[in-house]
């Protein structure tokens, strides 16, 4: 397999996933008072959302790679 084949299939399989699942989450953690030896940091959760249009577009991103991908002139 070459580079150009795994990046179509990675292009694909992601635009697969984003439609799915529709939105990731991560948790950030971030220092909030530093008073002496005591130091309070707060986890904030964040959701990313994945437009419709984004995994589609991925998937036929990676269609087109995959296809046109080989093709010498």
């Amino acid at each position: 397999m070459n580079a150009i084949k795994i990046a179509a299939i990675v292009l694909m399989a992601s635009g697969i996933l984003g439609l799915v699942y529709g939105s990731f989450s991560y948790t950030k953690e971030t220092e909030e008072v530093k008073l002496g030896p005591i130091e309070l940091s707060v986890k904030e959760k964040k959701t990313v959302n994945i437009p419709i249009w984004a995994g589609v577009g991925a998937i036929v991103a990676g269609g087109v790679l995959l296809v046109y991908g080989n093709r010498k002139s």
